[in-house]
Order: structure tokens, then sequence, then C-alpha cells
């Protein structure tokens, strides 16, 4: 069994952006601080992107007031967001492909609010919006720090204020204070 894990390891680290793949999935990466690879990064993004616009679609018919203001925001913000992606990746700035679907976890978590209603739509959307907002800003932060890609690190660094405005009126949806009111 030793030499199995060892064989593992020793594959993991004779493949950077392989560790790095499987570390940005598990969210390893954000736990150490590690930044995650351009391709990852961009995946990453492009996948919260339209997990933030599927989900929010759904909270401006189903949630509550709050929760239709805040679902608004994401909507428009995170539209911006996939139009900035989509012409980096375009232009040949960044060269990776974007996704075109959600993977399978964000696809389980928007299938989980499909089949919700009331309240229990309202809980698992605000807790799905503050989950999604910390990886974000870690996801960004990161990049922003370590990044390769000039263009897409400079985004990222552009981006963070946005992204930490949305943390903060999730963390006041989840507390039941009226979105995006100041202290």
């Amino acid at each position: 069994m030793k030499i199995l894990a060892s064989g593992l390891a020793l594959a993991l680290l004779a493949t950077p952006a392989m560790a790095q793949s499987i570390g940005e999935k598990t969210g390893v990466n954000s736990t150490l601080g590690i930044t995650p690879a351009t391709e990852d990064f961009v995946k990453e993004a492009a996948i919260s992107d339209m997990f933030e616009i599927q989900s929010s679609q759904m909270a401006q018919e189903r949630g509550n007031a709050p929760e239709k203001t805040f679902a608004a925001t994401m909507v428009k913000d995170h539209q911006k967001t996939t139009d900035d992606l989509k012409s980096m990746v375009s232009s040949g700035k960044v060269k990776v492909q974007l996704p075109s679907a959600l993977d399978s976890s964000k696809q389980n978590e928007i299938d989980k609010l499909k089949s919700l209603n009331g309240a229990d739509f309202s809980s698992r959307y605000d807790s799905d919006q503050l989950s999604g907002h910390k990886d974000a800003v870690s996801l960004f932060e990161r990049y922003a720090k370590g990044g390769d890609n000039t263009t897409l690190k400079d985004w990222a660094d552009k981006t963070l204020p946005t992204l930490r405005h949305h943390l903060e009126m999730a963390q006041d949806l989840t507390a039941g204070k009226t979105v995006g009111s100041r202290p």
C-alpha cells in the first residue's frame, strides 16, 4: 500500500499541471494558497459565472425580495465577467478553451435548486451564494497574486473588488440583512 501511495505522489509531483488541476478541483490549492494554472483559473471562473447566472435567474423567479435584488446584480455582473473572459479568449490574449457547460458538481447544485421552493429554495440559494463567492474571491486573489498570464492576472485583480462586494452582499443575505446595506 505504501508503494502505491508513493507512486501516486511521485506521479503527481512529476506532472505539476495535473497536480494543480486536481488541487483546484478538490480545494487543496485554495487551502494551501497555491496559484491556479491559467487553464484551471479560466475553467473555474467560467463555471462559477455560469452557475451564478443560472441560479440567480431561478432566484429572480422563486426568491424573496432581497434575493431577487441580489440575483439581478449577480446576473448582470456575472454576464459581464463571462463576456470579458470570452473576449480575452477570442482575441488570443488567453489561450485556453472555455467550458461550454457546468461541471457535474455545479450541475447537481442547479438540479437541487430546481427541486426547491419557498424557504427551502431561499436557504439553499443563500448558502450556495455565500460559499460560491468565498471560493471565487479566493480563486481570483490567488491568480491576481501569482498568475502567469499578465492580461488575465490584471483582469482578476480588477474584478476582485466586485467579487468582494458580492461576498459582502451574500453574507448580508444569509444574515437576513437588507442586501447591499453597510453596517
